[in-house]
């Protein structure tokens, strides 16, 4: 059955690498694909659209609709392949020397297709304890989907026993990672000649000193780190990842926009880093600004807040991935993912799943297939766990 499973897997990854799943495009259908074959299974399946209806998550069951169900969670959507230099067509699976090529092998798409390929499995067992399948969208862009989804499970009173997110982790076991929150900050200036600079308010001079003042906490971040932190880099860390304005040399800015992001290891950092950058903008930029123009201002959009996943003592979902595995060791990992968003509402969660991180975003991104023959065994043994 396992040389059965993993050459279903590999055809069913394929199959999603071909869904062109980018973030800034539908997901749709890759998400009917799945809730087709979820549903020939016998599976009830939730699809719920987002607001725009060009993009959805899925929540499946198979067995009863009880609670203790074990999730098994992934994000379809993948990050662009623009500018990058691939081999061969991204969204057409290559396999070479036991490595499986494409957007999205590795980053989540394997794991979502050894899923797909066990859930025939698990289809024909006696289940007394139901297995979910959550697949959703927007993960990249900040967790939008996994925000959606935990609200409805929430909201329909659902309390599984452990919910496994199958990020690309070597198959190591993670029990806890940083947050990752995510800001795009608006500055709107007044226009002028750059001739004479004091006339005008320059949106690229705010951003920039908004910026330094920011960049200027890290220091505290480092001072402010819990001792025996797990994670490399130890402290929360804060980056820049864009600042975009002006139109030309001569001419005052009257628009620029910064995007930046932090990750937290403790709640309260990220509440230190909102409040100090909310006095420099409320005590020092804007008064600045609106004394020469009114109508200047600054407006903080919030991406995603994205809680970390905390180790748990005792954690269900680590003792069962502990027996799935045979494994009994754990690590700490600094990317984010939709675990965090699980435990906040009460559902053990754990990271474990096929593939490195070291080939997600990149060109070439690939899995290999004993990463996912590693991910079948565990999911294989969780047969023991449903009946």
């Amino acid at each position: 059955m396992a040389h059965q499973q993993l050459h279903n897997t590999v055809e069913l990854l394929g199959k999603l690498i071909a869904f062109p799943t980018i973030s800034s495009d539908s997901n749709l259908e890759l998400i009917d694909f799945a809730a087709q074959k979820l549903e020939a299974l016998g599976a009830t399946v939730r699809v719920s659209p987002d607001d725009t209806g060009h993009k959805a998550n899925l929540f499946a069951t198979l067995g009863p609709e009880t609670d203790g169900g074990i999730v098994l969670s992934g994000h379809s959507d993948v990050v662009p392949v623009a500018g990058q230099d691939w081999t061969s067509d991204p969204f057409c699976m290559r396999e070479t020397e036991g490595r499986l090529f494409g957007r999205g092998a590795c980053d989540m798409k394997g794991f979502i297709a050894a899923s797909l390929a066990m859930a025939e499995h698990y289809a024909a067992l006696p289940l007394v304890r139901p297995v979910h399948f959550a697949f959703t969208h927007d993960e990249e862009t900040g967790c939008l989907g996994a925000q959606t989804l935990v609200e409805e499970l929430r909201d329909i009173g659902m309390k599984p026993a452990a919910c496994i997110i199958g990020e690309p982790t070597l198959m190591r076991i993670i029990e806890g990672h940083k947050g990752c929150y995510e800001y795009t900050v608006e500055f709107s200036g007044l226009a002028g000649h750059g001739s004479v600079p004091d006339a005008g308010v320059s949106a690229v001079e705010y951003a920039v000193r908004y910026v330094s003042h920011l960049l200027s906490l890290r220091p505290e971040l480092v001072a402010r780190c819990p001792p025996g932190s797990p994670f490399d880099p130890p402290h929360t860390t804060l980056q820049v990842g864009r600042v975009a304005g002006g139109i030309a040399h001569n001419v005052i800015a009257d628009k620029c926009t910064v995007d930046w992001e932090m990750r937290p290891v403790q709640n309260s950092d990220a509440d230190f880093i909102k409040a100090r950058m909310g006095k420099h903008v409320e005590n020092d930029l804007l008064p600045a600004m609106q004394a020469v123009h009114p109508d200047a201002d600054i407006v903080t959009h919030t991406v995603g807040e994205i809680a970390g996943l905390e180790a748990m003592p005792d954690s269900e979902a680590v003792k069962l991935v502990y027996e799935l595995t045979g494994a009994n060791t754990t690590d700490f990992v600094c990317f984010g993912t939709e675990a965090g968003l699980f435990q906040q509402i009460g559902i053990p969660a754990v990271v474990c799943g096929p593939g490195s991180i070291e080939q997600a975003h990149k060109p070439d991104e690939f899995v290999e297939l004993d990463q996912l023959d590693q991910c079948l065994a565990m999911l294989d043994k969780l047969s023991g766990k449903l009946i």
